[in-house]
């Protein structure tokens, strides 16, 4: 099997890696049927939610009129995509309950704002609005996207003789799906070429929904990225993919039901689609600023901005069209500098002098901005304006964090203090729909210094569910402590709420009177969040308190798998490291070569002092010593013998195996699964 097939790469946050299907989940404590009915919002939450509709002008506009302008169709069949099975994949009839007043085909000039309901802060639900908005769209001349079939938007540039197509969604299915409307109301040209504009996974996962391995292979279909593309798509989120994957079911919300107590967006878009993904290797990649292409008829000048919002990405411009992208760095929302699923912190002066750059370059005659989310700004005033603003939010967020923090300022007081100035606070294109400027000032903070604030008492604090024990024991118990905090929770402090009564949950995990109270306090706090990924995260807590079953993905094995044959060797021995259990491995020392036959490498793993170490032949200065098995196979097999989908019994009647069989038995033996459902809210076993 070549490259091409077992480098398909989901991301972190659609699924994990090295499951065991069959464990049962961790919260075992399970609440009585009344626990388990949403509340409506209190007049405490309705009283932040009517503040903030009179903070914000809800009269504009604009951005109405921006997200339906060039509208051609909408996705056929209420936006019902499915798989080849009829497994559904994406539909948008559940989310009718955003704009009930609103024709999926309704002109610009009637589409009018629905109010908020109570349980939704109303700057959000304008934001859920708008990126309701699905179908085929025109930017410009040559210029057409499809968007709301999946997270991102599928951008598809016509060239003289065949299509180009800009980053296709995450999934094959719905990248398939926006190709096919296109088709539908455009001439059917043959994709040429697929650009990735970075290295996240709506960005490229629905790539065989647009093209095939054997046209790439062929060269009738190029491929283009920029420079790191490939090492950052594979490896930024493997390492700790199980950990990401279940804090990405929080953060995009993907256990909780559309409805206004519910789920309602993510910000930068409604959700992610649950389609077959994959990934075909760039065939060419951008290896420096300035870099032109001619491409079918339209020449594309590309600017490199790497460790921005992904680690490899880049921007590019259209001369003749006038029409220029800034990736995902340039969108509707205020980004993450830390996204809440987990991973490293983004460089906020990158990112600021990246747009900056953008802006010398081409803010002079650029009459379009199109970003892979959300929706287009025209003529050039604006788009200048926009990368402006974007520009000073970042460098507000990374300098101000900065000065308080050389005031003395901690990580946590910042956060609570910084505020936004009038003039950028008031633009809906920078509010926190799916960052927010709270967590982002603790990614700037956590960026230049860490967790540590510098106080000697929390250098070494007790674990949570040690602490939780001596803070229930001194507050008095947890009987009193939740009846004060019942008293705190009609007085609208869910914030306290939730924080004291984690330490009664931790302590006590089996207090339904507490997980009751705590979960009521995490869904208003939901109800307020104007970020998606806040609500989404606040919600979720709340039905895991309550006892809710966990209603896994179903598809969650089938993705999970397909994560792993994705991998590089290197970076699967390197995972293999990872689910080494230490404790287990003490004493244990071994070596095993691999031959692996499918791409002519030897591998050389050596266990010692709990440590796994994987080198290749020609980098291993200990590669002539004798090992104590070898196995030799294709790495999609190696693959499968070490997640125990292939029996080790059936690799030795196939030959596979020279020497000691026990080491191995061994090896596997030492190896941990991971459960991708572990407890967020509650506390793990101890």
């Amino acid at each position: 099997m070549s490259l091409f097939h077992y480098v398909l790469l989901a991301a972190a946050g659609l699924a994990c890696l090295f499951f065991d299907a069959g464990a049962a989940h961790a919260i075992s404590q399970t609440a009585s049927p009344g626990q388990m009915a949403e509340k409506p919002a209190t007049a405490a939450t309705r009283a932040v939610n009517e503040a903030v509709a009179g903070e914000l002008d809800f009269n504009d506009r604009q951005d109405y009129e921006d997200a339906q302008r060039g509208f051609i169709a909408p996705l056929p069949d209420q936006g019902r995509i499915v798989d080849k099975s009829g497994r559904e994949t994406w539909s948008l009839e559940k989310y009718a309950f955003l704009a009930p007043a609103m024709s999926r085909d309704m002109p610009p000039s009637r589409i009018m704002p629905t109010p908020a309901p109570d349980t939704v802060n109303p700057s959000l639900w304008r934001q859920s609005q708008l990126v309701l908005r699905d179908g085929l769209y025109q930017v410009t001349e040559r210029i057409y996207q499809v968007r709301n079939a999946d997270l991102s938007n599928m951008t598809i540039i016509e060239g003289d003789t065949g299509l180009i197509v800009a980053d296709p969604l995450i999934s094959a299915e719905n990248a398939a799906a926006a190709l096919h409307l296109y088709y539908e109301h455009r001439p059917r040209k043959p994709v040429k070429t697929v650009i990735y504009s970075h290295s996240h996974v709506d960005h490229y996962g629905g790539v065989l929904g647009v093209t095939t391995e054997k046209d790439v292979k062929s060269g009738a279909v190029q491929i283009i990225a920029p420079e790191g593309f490939l090492r950052a798509a594979m490896s930024e989120n493997v390492m700790a993919g199980t950990a990401m994957g279940r804090r990405a079911q929080y953060m995009y919300g993907e256990l909780l039901p559309p409805s206004p107590t519910g789920h309602v967006g993510a910000g930068l878009g409604l959700k992610n689609s649950s389609g077959a993904t994959g990934l075909i290797p760039p065939t060419r990649t951008i290896a420096r600023s300035g870099e032109r292409l001619a491409l079918d008829g339209l020449t594309f000048v590309f600017l490199l901005a790497p460790n921005t919002e992904a680690p490899a990405e880049m921007h590019w411009y259209i001369p003749e069209l006038k029409a220029l992208t800034a990736a995902e760095n340039c969108t509707h929302t205020m980004h993450n500098l830390y996204t809440l699923r987990g991973a490293k912190t983004r460089d906020p002066l990158s990112w600021c002098r990246a747009i900056n750059e953008t802006l010398a370059q081409w803010g002079n005659e650029a009459e379009v901005l199109y970003s892979m989310h959300h929706w287009p700004v025209w003529g050039n005033a604006r788009v200048r304006q926009t990368l402006a603003l974007t520009s000073d939010l970042y460098r507000y967020i990374n300098d101000q964090t900065l000065h308080l923090a050389n005031q003395g300022q901690t990580m946590l007081e910042i956060a609570e203090n910084l505020r936004l100035p009038p003039e950028l606070n008031r633009i809906f294109g920078l509010r926190g729909y799916y960052g927010s400027l709270n967590h982002n000032v603790k990614a700037v903070y956590n960026f230049y210094l860490g967790w540590f604030d510098g106080n000697p008492a929390h250098l070494h604090s007790l674990p949570p569910r040690e602490a939780a024990r001596k803070y229930v024991e001194y507050m008095g118990g947890a009987g009193a402590v939740v009846q004060r905090a019942r008293k705190d929770f009609e007085q609208g402090r869910y914030r306290w709420v939730a924080q004291v009564l984690n330490h009664v949950i931790f302590a006590d995990p089996g207090n339904t009177e507490a997980r009751a109270l705590a979960a009521d306090a995490l869904e208003q706090l939901g109800y307020q969040a104007e970020s998606g990924p806040w609500r989404n995260f606040y919600l979720s807590g709340a039905r895991d308190l309550r006892g809710l079953p966990p209603a896994r993905d179903k598809n969650a094995a089938q993705k999970s798998n397909s994560q792993s044959r994705a991998m590089t060797p290197d970076l699967y021995f390197d995972y293999l490291g990872v689910r080494l259990n230490a404790q287990r491995a003490e004493g244990h020392r071994l070596s095993l070569r691999m031959n692996v036959s499918d791409l002519e490498q030897i591998w050389n793993l050596r266990l010692g002092n709990s440590v796994l170490h994987a080198r290749l032949s020609t980098d291993d200065p200990d590669a002539g010593i004798e090992p104590d098995v070898t196995l030799t196979a294709d790495m999609p097999t190696v693959m499968a013998l070490f997640e125990k989908r292939l029996p080790l019994d059936q690799a030795v009647k196939r030959g596979m195996i020279q020497g000691d069989r026990q080491t191995l038995t061994e090896l596997l033996g030492l190896l941990d699964s991971f459960t991708p459902d572990f407890p967020l809210v509650l506390p793990g076993k101890e």
